[in-house]
């Protein structure tokens, strides 16, 4: 019996509309837009900043693109699968919550916390459900609203972030199209340098945590850019050499778009230019576990049906990886 595989065919995207500009970060914060643009690569970044609205109101437009392009009536869901780091709260799971908000009544899911890499680990995931054969029809979300742990007062990380969500469509391939092959990896000694220290059973929240700025992110930027470089760029080379695969073969790199100058090491580690390189870090920010699938989003129109694509992604942990696809359809 040939393998089943799981292909991707549709995707879906949502950002808000506030535009939190370089220049006014500069208001805020002892920056520069130059400065900015320098190091990261990035001149604005979408934020979700109505009252009252959480991680799952910016998955809810990004999914129901999906239904709306697929003619799919949300009961015809089997699961959703839900990278984040920002849930709407502890629990229920923020793919529960999704669940609700749409109508998905026969489906049932969970989140993944793995950080910028919970979009990666959440579709390994998906995929693993299809190809069990079990279930026809996944949808895995990256959603993150990181503006709601960021220090505005940081200027380390507060130039950084953004908020957005991305979601794609899991069916069963009818051919050789979807996902080939994945690499993925974690290394707990990585907790240090990039964390959310408090909220967690370890340190629940107190007047203590609130007070320290516990409830915030933390990120040691000159480690985690050096683990990031080698850990995105050795990671592709990996699974291109495992599968015998050379620049000309790959079609589109489809990195976390965490910094500019991770994403240009990791595509000159792997031979490509910068024409085949999927990059929205300018006008979006580091979203987390969202950057990838908007960039699929994003770029969706020029992807071609049989076009090898590599996503990859690093974040912390640390957690790394990539996943080899080939496309399924002419948009």
């Amino acid at each position: 019996m040939d393998k089943i595989r799981a292909a991707i065919t549709a995707v879906g995207g949502y950002v808000p509309e506030y535009k939190l500009t370089n220049k006014k970060l500069e208001t805020m914060v002892d920056t520069n837009d130059e400065w900015i643009k320098t190091r990261t690569g990035i001149s604005e970044r979408r934020i979700l900043n109505e009252k009252g609205k959480a991680s799952s109101d910016l998955a809810v437009p990004a999914v129901k693109e999906i239904l709306e392009n697929k003619n799919l009536d949300p009961l015809d869901i089997d699961c959703i699968v839900v990278g984040t780091v920002t849930p709407d709260m502890m629990f229920p799971s923020t793919s529960n919550i999704i669940c609700h908000k749409i109508g998905a009544k026969n489906a049932w899911g969970f989140d993944v916390s793995a950080a910028c890499c919970g979009f990666l680990f959440s579709l390994e995931t998906g995929v693993s459900f299809i190809e069990s054969g079990k279930y026809k029809k996944v949808i895995v979300v990256g959603v993150d609203k990181m503006s709601a742990i960021v220090d505005y007062t940081d200027r380390a990380t507060c130039i950084i972030f953004g908020d957005g969500a991305g979601a794609v469509l899991l069916e069963p391939s009818t051919d050789d199209t979807g996902v080939q092959d994945s690499i993925l990896k974690t290394d707990g000694t990585g907790i240090e340098f990039l964390h959310m220290k408090a909220g967690g059973s370890l340190e629940p929240a107190s007047h203590e945590t609130v007070s320290a700025k516990k409830h915030f992110i933390f990120q040691e930027g000159k480690t985690v850019f050096k683990h990031a470089v080698t850990g995105m760029a050795d990671v592709c080379a990996e699974i291109m050499q495992k599968n015998n695969l050379s620049s000309d073969d790959i079609a589109w790199l489809v990195p976390h778009q965490a910094n500019l100058r991770i994403i240009d090491a990791t595509a000159n580690r792997m031979g490509l230019s910068k024409d085949k390189v999927m990059i929205n870090i300018g006008h979006y920010g580091n979203t987390t576990a969202a950057t990838i699938p908007l960039c699929l989003w994003e770029w969706q129109n020029q992807l071609k049906k049989g076009d090898n694509i590599i996503l990859s992604a690093f974040g912390g942990g640390f957690t790394w990886g990539a996943i080899w696809l080939k496309w399924s359809y002419d948009a």
